[in-house]
């Protein structure tokens, strides 16, 4: 029987205990780093692992698209967004093209900070409330 690694049980224990706004933040955070994988390849000229790379990255951005609940508006401009940055993540793989992975990485550092910069404020919000 393998003794599992205690950093990959940590990772593990984190993504079991964590909140669904953590685990969006989680997924961004998980995006960004493959996406600097990719572009470490790139570099390295190693096209199987930025291939590698840019489909984790890739099944990161199917998974936001899969949990957006529909029913609010908002989902909707989220989701052609997704959408939009899948797409340069295919082209960036086809074409080997840093410039779109670049863009791409933009775009994800945004909502990633965005995200982040919500959770705090709902954190901050609660902790006000209970206070009165």
């Amino acid at each position: 029987m393998a003794i599992p690694q205690p950093h990959q049980a940590y990772k593990q224990n984190s993504v079991n205990s964590a909140l669904p706004e953590e685990l969006t933040l989680l997924l961004y955070n998980g995006c960004l780093k493959f996406i600097k994988l990719a572009k470490r390849a790139m570099d390295d000229d190693n096209i199987s692992e930025r291939n590698v790379n840019l489909i984790k990255a890739q099944k990161i951005i199917q998974e936001l698209m899969i949990t957006l609940n529909m029913d609010i508006e908002l989902s909707h401009n989220l989701m052609r967004m997704y959408d939009y940055l899948y797409n340069r993540l295919v082209e960036a793989n086809t074409k080997n093209d840093v410039e779109i992975i670049n863009e791409v990485e933009g775009y994800i550092v945004e909502f990633r900070d965005t995200w982040k910069s919500a959770i705090q404020q709902v954190k901050k919000q609660q902790l006000e409330s209970s206070q009165v």
